[in-house]
């Protein structure tokens, strides 16, 4: 019988955060439940972020060098195939709830076409069920449906206490959630199902604003975790690079909790303390939500034909380097989970794998799975054998990552660096040892991450690292080189007819 097909991404969940893997304080007992019967994925990164990028990677299966999604609005190509696409070819109806914050390609589309003011479409391929964009409003419906009215102006701001009161609870309960709503969303559609299906539970906790009801906005204190890697001040950590001292002031107090005012760097390390203690809550409730979720697929019987891909798009930085939210070249904002839970493949079961897994395996991986090949070039490569329980010999031995910071719409970063659009990029290359981000126009940065595990020293300009930087340079435009477009480079019309490999 044909499996189901689950894949759920929690949006902005660190990698660090799982109790599986030993952190200190978090605890996610339905994370740590689907890897004792899955493969846990221990380093496991985005392919980019913000979201729209780091999405377009898991969708497509591709770097961002390729897939060319740099920004939150940046279009998807529509030549590119995706997993929904590859799903609807192997006969599932693939089923969305929440958003995949896709923006379309503008191409062959009417101007006034309300679909090109937003990149908050739909991957193309998905059928929705239940859309849950920014604005939030299917959700505030079924909130007023159950006798909660929010402050249309202050959403999630708290209920009895002054606006911006980190920890502060919200208007609305624990059975009241995001989370919640779309899990309840998703069951109620599961229940109707006949036949074999395909969904995308796409959450959008942990992500900003930074709040969530009680129990979990209590559950832990500010004490509680390791201590954040980070410099002694915010202006030491701004003066390490050119990049930081324009990305990191920008930050603003508004993009992460409701009704604040001023710039991230105006909050003291107590106040970040405070804010990660509420993050830590927010992963716990999603996690409550998810346990919710498989033991209702485990009561309906659905359980043992269903594999489970559970990861986010990207990370945060959570007080990391004097920083809130994703971007940058610090592990911080793309180290993120995976645990992939597949029935028919016990051999990997409570298996922890430590190698350099990408955001743009899981395309292949489930083309694979369900028995269709991509229609394009892919970057990534089938997860399928780890679940086996098998060690690739030939699998990378690195992570790669790349964050654009181009500003189309505006120009405030070109002008800031006097550079053109396409110069305001970032490719990192991260092995066990050495971490060598490469600027296109800006200067590079080396992290020896044996002596410096923190990300806090720059070596790039050391002379007894030049060797060693310019050896990952290579090691980067090697990779690069190997990854470019390999869609018809790998096909020649002979006499014979069409050759090709793959």
């Amino acid at each position: 019988m044909k499996a189901n097909i689950l894949l759920i991404t929690a949006d902005q969940w660190r990698g660090d955060c799982v109790s599986a893997l030993g952190h200190p304080a978090v605890r996610t007992p339905a994370l740590d439940a689907l890897a004792a019967q899955g493969t846990l994925f221990a380093r496991h990164y985005a392919g980019a972020a913000p979201c729209s990028p780091a999405r377009a990677s898991i969708y497509t299966g591709l770097y961002q060098m390729n897939h060319r999604v740099c920004r939150n609005g940046s279009p998807l190509d529509a030549r590119f195939d995706t997993v929904a696409l590859a799903a609807r070819r192997a006969g599932y109806d693939p089923t969305l709830f929440g958003y995949t914050d896709t923006a379309p390609d503008p191409r062959g589309m009417p101007e006034n076409d309300p679909h090109l003011t937003t990149y908050e479409g739909v991957l193309p391929g998905f059928t929705v069920r239940r859309l849950l964009p920014e604005h939030e409003k299917p959700w505030r419906s079924w909130l007023a449906a159950r006798g909660t009215d929010l402050d249309p102006a202050l959403p999630h701001g708290p209920a009895d206490a002054p606006a911006g009161t980190i920890g502060a609870p919200p208007a609305y309960g624990a059975d009241e959630t995001q989370t919640a709503f779309l899990v309840d969303e998703f069951l109620t559609w599961e229940a109707e199902q006949d036949r074999p299906w395909f969904a995308h539970v796409s959450f959008l906790r942990p992500h900003p604003p930074f709040t969530v009801p009680e129990p979990y906005n209590s559950m832990f204190r500010p004490s509680d975790g390791p201590a954040p890697p980070r410099a002694r001040s915010h202006a030491e950590e701004i003066a390490a690079h050119p990049f930081l001292a324009y990305e990191w002031p920008r930050q603003t107090k508004s993009s992460f909790m409701a009704g604040t005012t001023g710039r991230v760097s105006d909050w003291t390390a107590e106040d970040l303390a405070a804010i990660r203690a509420v993050y830590y809550g927010m992963i716990a409730e999603v996690d409550a939500q998810v346990g919710r979720l498989f033991e209702t697929l485990k009561a309906r019987g659905a359980w043992e034909n269903t594999i489970v891909i559970l990861t986010s798009d990207h990370a945060e930085m959570m007080g990391d380097h004097w920083a809130l939210g994703k971007g940058g070249f610090f592990d911080g904002s793309y180290h993120i989970p995976l645990v992939i839970r597949d029935p028919a493949r016990p051999g990997g079961a409570g298996q922890v794998v430590r190698r350099f897994t990408s955001a743009a395996d899981l395309m292949p991986t489930v083309c694979e799975r369900i028995g269709v090949a991509p229609q394009n070039h892919v970057d990534g490569a089938s997860l399928l054998p780890f679940l086996e329980g098998e060690n690739p010999p030939l699998w990378r031995d690195a992570a790669f990552f790349e964050y654009d910071f181009r500003d189309v719409e505006t120009g405030q970063a070109e002008a800031y660096f006097g550079l053109e659009s396409t110069l305001c990029n970032l490719s990192v290359i991260r092995d066990e040892r050495f971490k060598y981000v490469h600027f296109a126009g800006l200067p590079p940065v080396l992290f020896d991450l044996e002596r410096d595990p923190d990300e806090l020293e720059n070596c790039a300009e050391d002379p007894y690292y030049l060797k060693i930087r310019l050896a990952y340079a290579e090691k980067l435009l090697s990779l690069r080189a190997r990854h470019l477009d390999q869609t018809l480079a790998l096909t020649t019309l002979t006499e014979e007819g069409v050759v090709g490999r793959r």
